[in-house]
């Protein structure tokens, strides 16, 4: 396994993690997710993530039980949980400092944790002030609570507004951001953050690499039964990947597919050796939903090595969607 820095931090997090959206406690019971989990642990993955809301708090239950089952050294372990959809009451979601801290708290509690290594934001809260965020954030650090807190799919101005709060009021500045990132969404990533990563030395910890699926090549002739896009809960996850857009995206699968073959490896492995390549991602968060799935998503590591430059252009001329920094007012 490879270990990258999580932005300009001392932490260090497995270059493939493990996440708990989707599959833990909708598609999957304990004993599996033991196993995904054990069969990522024992290949070197040390980040794992959650959040309040996947399944409603059942999904941080679940990953709690399991690592008081697997009995892993606290130290071996980086943990996260984001914070935002937390229930229905009116103080229950969104990022004041009263739903951070009672929001931090009880997943600590589910998760049976004394403390999770990240917290993040998990959306931007257009209802609270940026400065009751990251006061309330900075205090989450400083009670101990949290090592590290950041972003998910913040607006790079929203981040840059954060830090420089932070930096003006001597609190706790964001560490990383969890942003979509994979194949068919790379603006964001590849040019919006790109300042942030010199400064303030911004950490990615990336999620979806393979686009809800679409990336496999399992939804090249239909949907299949079991599948993510098959649950009546994600139905309107189905009608975003196989809308018309969605359907051009599956034509560029069918063509890449043969590179992924000339290579050696599955067409998910080529994707996420692909989200690897990018330096500026500190961790590619992988799901499954079974532990031989976990098996085949490690493998990615070893393709990042044949994706030489021309394998690289071959791809790119496929995707055709490179994104182009903006031009200055020098016309540069």
């Amino acid at each position: 396994m490879e270990y990258r820095h999580l932005g300009s931090s001392g932490l260090r997090v497995s270059a493939l993690s493990f996440g708990a959206w989707v599959t833990f406690n909708d598609q999957v019971g304990e004993d599996v997710a033991y196993e995904c989990m054990k069969t990522a642990f024992d290949a070197g993955v040390n980040f794992f993530d959650n959040a309040e809301a996947y399944s409603q708090g059942q999904a941080e239950v679940m990953m709690g039980a399991v690592l008081k089952r697997a009995g892993w050294k606290r130290s071996d372990l980086v943990v996260s949980t984001k914070i935002f959809w937390g229930g229905e009451g009116p103080n229950d979601r969104g990022l004041s400092r009263k739903h951070i801290l009672e929001g931090t708290d009880a997943a600590l509690k589910r998760l049976q944790l004394d403390y999770v290594d990240l917290i993040f934001c998990h959306r931007p809260d257009l209802h609270t002030p940026i400065e009751e965020t990251v006061r309330a954030m900075s205090h989450v650090v400083d009670t101990g609570r949290a090592l590290y807190w950041g972003t998910s799919e913040w607006s790079a101005e929203q981040i840059r507004t954060a830090v420089e709060i932070a930096r003006r009021e001597h609190l706790i500045a964001p560490t990383m951001e969890q942003p979509q990132y994979h194949m068919f969404h790379r603006e964001r990533v590849e040019v919006e953050y790109a300042p942030l990563y010199a400064d303030p030395g911004l950490g990615t910890t990336i999620w979806s690499p393979l686009a809800s699926g679409l990336l496999t090549g399992k939804y090249n002739d239909g949907v299949p039964d079991g599948s993510r896009l098959s649950l009546e809960k994600y139905q309107w996850l189905r009608e975003h990947v196989l809308n018309e857009e969605g359907r051009r995206r599956i034509e560029k699968v069918r063509k890449l597919m043969p590179i992924a073959s000339e290579l050696g490896c599955s067409m998910a492995q080529l994707a996420l050796a692909w989200c690897l390549l990018n330096p500026n991602v500190s961790t590619v968060i992988t799901g499954a939903s079974k532990a031989s799935q976990v098996t085949e998503n490690m493998k990615a590591l070893e393709v990042v090595a044949n994706l030489t430059p021309d394998v690289v252009e071959r791809i790119e001329s496929v995707l055709d969607n490179k994104p182009t920094p903006p031009v200055d007012w020098r016309g540069r």
